[in-house]
């Protein structure tokens, strides 16, 4: 089981060039880069609301699904909540997936974990070779409990709502990427204040 602790984690698997990087900086910085760099692993956080407080998403970014087995297995047991992205332009990129959506499994000893399959570069039609029906069967056959949604990191194609989906996911809390400050009088300084650890 994850320490409790103020962040919650959100891993993100798949394979080399996908687009994890482009989704989570779509998604972080709201901005987008079409060259192609390989991420060793980076972790990016966000402000959420979790049970109506203020909490840090913190979203690592894992290199292409050749890491290391010990990171991904740390990855795991640290993660509470997944993110399994191939690319809707190449095959194997879907097929690369099953491995770690078992280990995830394995690792988490069968408890139910937040888990979305996400279908991304939905931008390039043309060039699709899996087929959302094909995904669909991926998920009701083989990535079961995961929910499914098509993104696209360039056109900011259901990027938010594939956070928001994954996050909605999980029953043992209330997470939103809404922050509700009306409900509270606090200012926003004091809440982020109160909700930080200083190392």
């Amino acid at each position: 089981m994850p320490e409790q602790s103020n962040d919650y984690r959100v891993v993100v698997f798949g394979a080399a060039g996908v687009g994890k990087s482009s989704l989570v900086l779509r998604f972080v910085k709201d901005s987008f880069k079409d060259s192609y760099v390989p991420t060793i692993e980076d972790t990016y956080r966000q402000v959420i609301c979790c049970n109506k407080n203020i909490c840090t998403l913190q979203i690592t970014d894992t290199t292409g699904s050749h890491q290391f087995p010990a990171m991904q297995r740390l990855n795991i047991s640290k993660g509470h909540a997944f993110m399994l992205v191939y690319s809707i332009t190449l095959r194997q990129s879907l097929d690369e997936l099953i491995p770690i959506y078992k280990l995830i499994k394995e690792v988490k000893g069968g408890q139910e974990v937040p888990m979305i399959l996400v279908g991304n570069k939905c931008d390039e039609e043309e060039n699709r070779k899996i087929k959302k029906e094909t995904a669909q069967k991926y998920v009701d056959e083989l990535f079961k409990e995961c929910s499914f949604i098509e993104t696209s990191a360039k056109a900011n194609t259901n990027v938010q709502e594939a956070f928001q989906e994954l996050l909605s996911l999980d029953k043992t809390r209330n997470l939103s990427l809404k922050l509700d400050m009306k409900k509270s009088k606090a200012p926003l300084k004091e809440k982020l204040k109160a909700g930080c650890l200083i190392m």
